[in-house]
């Protein structure tokens, strides 16, 4: 019964307008966080998941309520309480009210992207216990929503006008693994501090913003920074010294000319670095001894030469991961004065990208 009902499901959402954001796959979603499977403890049968109560314009199977691409200016009435997913992407709606989710304890996964949101009621999320995922992308939000779930988990927020984040916007959110805030009007100076604390988020991207420094006051416990399409002009020590945990970090299509001598020092662990596409004139100091680093991006550069030791470690008895991608194409360098040992540590020849690599 239940295969055959999630059958249906994939027929009411099929057919999906064309808009300029990338629509969010329902189905995707249920099958990757297993949905379905996050109300166990409750003896409800399989006929409550018809939602015999479901607001008018909507679809509704499987507990989830599905009124994306209706024009709808505010978020429908009478939503039943037991949901797990709502989709009210691509509408009209303007506001979220403080009783628009009342009662839905057990929701799991809310999406609000593109719509025309401008004001969230301090209160409206007060009831969410079990929310998840909150998506509230291509709005006009301009500050973080407050109160928000302390569950949550992943929170995109990007492609709205927010230029100001203040302190302890994300106060107490522990369990929160994913901040996806990209294409916001946000400066350094638009950081209050102290705007991160309580918070123990993995994913950080921040990108297609107004930074023109690494930011200092992140969670400690990032993996993954991405600071892409920023202003960003230098690499300095203190930048990362309190990121330990940091395994890929992204500083592509800023404008670093320079990297200071020790400012990857405190991340040991790193696995992947992307400074392509800035104005770097020599490869980075330090490359060489981050013993875990497999991928160095570093195209689209004005580096002019290239050391035999840049890379790799000096001593033959150091250990180091081999590296499956080193770029160095679309530099000035001179790549036939390179000295073949400086790749002695890379895995093969498909992993070193000196040319454009373009067919003739």
């Amino acid at each position: 019964m239940r295969r055959f009902l999630l059958f249906l499901l994939l027929c009411l959402l099929a057919p999906c307008q064309a808009k300029p954001y990338q629509p969010i796959n329902v189905l995707d979603i249920m099958r990757d966080y297993d949905i379905m499977m996050q109300d166990t403890d409750d003896d409800n049968d399989e006929d409550d998941d018809l939602l015999p109560d479901c607001p008018i314009g909507c679809h509704c199977l499987l507990r989830v309520v599905q009124c994306s691409d209706f024009g709808m200016i505010s978020v429908p009435k009478k939503i039943p309480t037991d949901t797990l997913m709502i989709d009210l992407q691509n509408n009209e709606i303007t506001e979220i009210k403080e009783e628009d989710f009342k009662g839905m304890n057990k929701l799991y996964a809310l999406f609000l992207v593109n719509n025309n949101i401008s004001k969230i009621h301090p209160k409206a999320f007060r009831d969410l216990e079990r929310l998840k995922l909150l998506y509230l992308s291509y709005n006009q939000i301009t500050q973080i929503p407050a109160n928000l779930p302390k569950n949550i988990m992943e929170l995109r927020i990007h492609d709205n006008l927010i230029s100001k984040v203040q302190k302890e916007a994300f106060k107490g959110l522990k369990s929160l693994h994913v901040l996806e805030m990209s294409s916001n009007p946000i400066a350094n100076s638009g950081m209050e501090l102290g705007a991160f604390d309580n918070m123990d988020a993995l994913y950080i991207r921040i990108a297609e913003a107004h930074l023109t420094a690494i930011p200092k006051d992140l969670p400690s416990t990032i993996t993954d920074l991405h600071l892409d399409y920023n202003k960003i002009t230098k690499v300095e020590i203190e930048d990362f010294l309190r990121y330990k945990n940091l395994k890929r970090l992204s500083l592509d299509f800023n404008q670093i000319k320079s990297v200071e001598n020790g400012s990857f020092a405190s991340i040991p662990n790193v696995r992947e670095i992307h400074l392509d596409h800035n104005k770097l004139k020599k490869v980075p100091p330090g490359l060489n001894s981050l013993k875990y680093l497999q991928v160095i991006y570093l195209h689209s550069n004005s580096i002019s030469s290239v050391g035999v030791n840049d890379f790799c470690p000096v001593r033959s008895s150091l250990k180091k991961t081999l590296y499956t991608g080193i770029s160095l194409f679309s530099n000035p360098v001179k790549y036939w004065t390179i000295q073949p040992a400086t790749f002695r540590c890379v895995s093969g020849h498909r992993g070193l990208h000196l040319g454009n690599n373009r067919r003739k």
